[in-house]
Parts: structure tokens; C-alpha cells; sequence
């Protein structure tokens, strides 16, 4: 059976981490990346400075790109068809929630997904830090840090190298309870108690 990998990255114009700016998304299938797509996204909403300055992305060059919701209807098949990836996933997984909730759009009660970060701390304990930077310097994996194309890219090499090792993807997939924007309690909901 195909294994389908949907690793995004998200950037956010403010502080508060519930709307999003840009997002990059690299499909994964069978070990290997396939495509990458990434797009600025209109947060509808202010820009703090701290941001923009991490990001590149200003509020006029956000103001010219599609809204979350418009951006959803292309890319929600793809997010129930996966298990979602990201390097430090609840952050992503949060904002993701935050954006779906705040626009009141469908989309399923739970998602499955995984974090690099946990994994790369399992296979790689002797680096520094598992931040993406770290962990792409130590595996001669392309960065272009902070740009969401280029994150959600890295990642999915972590991804694909992590599958290469032979790690089971299973033992990492956690669920995330997009109504109550945390991580599932993943042993009490998988014994049935």
C-alpha cells in the first residue's frame, strides 16, 4: 500500500500564531519527495515586526495573495488524504486549527501527523539541537530557513532519510483533535479505555 506524506510548513505574520502568512507543502510518497508547492497566504490581519523580518513576507506582498479559505478548497483533498509532517508539528498543527476555526471551514475532527523533531531526536541524539537548521547542516540537506517552500522541502528530506533508515512510521503518528487544538491522549484513545 502507497504511504502518502503531507509535509507542510507554515509562517505567521504575528505573535499570536493563529493565522498564517505563507505555507510550503512537499507531497511524499513510498520513501520518496515528489513535488513542492508554496504560496504566500492574506492572514487578514497585522504584521508584527519580529515577523516580518524572519520571514521576508510584508503585509503588502501577504495583501496581494489568496485568503485561507480560498487556499483551503485547493488543498483540503490532499490534507485528508495524507498523514501530516513538520518539523516541530504542534506548532504547525496549531496554526492549521487556529485558521480553520477562525474561518469556521469543514475539515476532520482529527488528523493524523508526525514531527520530525521527535523523530530526528531518536535517530540523531548526538547533534547539537534538532532544530531544522541543525539537523540540515548535519545531513547536507538544502535550507532556505524561515521560507516555507524551502522548510516543508527539508523537512520531507528529513522524512524520506528517516524511511531510508528504516524507522516505522507507525510508532511516531500521533492524532491531533482539531476541535480541542491539542494532541490526542494517544494511548487512552488507542486501548479503547
Amino acid at each position: 500500500m502507497t504511504k502518502r506524506y503531507l509535509v507542510f510548513d507554515v509562517e505567521t505574520p504575528n505573535a499570536r500564531n493563529d493565522r498564517m502568512s505563507a505555507i510550503g507543502l512537499t507531497l511524499v510518497e513510498n520513501g520518496e519527495v515528489r513535488r513542492t508547492h508554496a504560496t504566500l497566504v492574506n492572514p487578514e490581519t497585522w504584521f508584527d515586526d519580529f515577523n516580518i523580518a524572519l520571514t521576508g513576507i510584508t503585509p503588502r506582498a501577504a495583501g496581494e495573495a489568496m485568503t485561507f479559505p480560498t487556499l483551503w478548497a485547493y488543498v483540503r483533498p490532499l490534507f485528508d488524504s495524507c498523514v501530516l509532517v513538520a518539523h516541530n508539528a504542534v506548532f504547525d498543527m496549531h496554526v492549521l486549527a487556529s485558521c480553520l476555526r477562525h474561518y469556521g471551514l469543514p475539515h476532520r475532527e482529527v488528523y493524523p501527523y508526525m514531527c520530525t523533531v521527535r523523530i530526528g531526536r531518536k535517530l540523531y541524539p548526538r547533534l547539537p539541537d534538532h532544530r531544522l537548521n541543525t539537523m540540515c547542516e548535519a545531513l547536507d540537506i538544502p535550507l532556505d530557513h524561515h521560507q516555507a517552500g524551502s522548510d516543508s522541502r527539508a523537512a520531507a528530506f528529513l522524512l524520506a532519510d528517516y524511511l531510508s533508515k528504516g524507522i516505522e512510521p507507525e510508532l511516531f503518528v500521533r492524532e491531533y483533535d482539531m476541535y480541542q487544538m491539542r494532541t490526542m491522549n494517544y494511548k487512552r484513545h488507542h486501548s479503547g479505555r
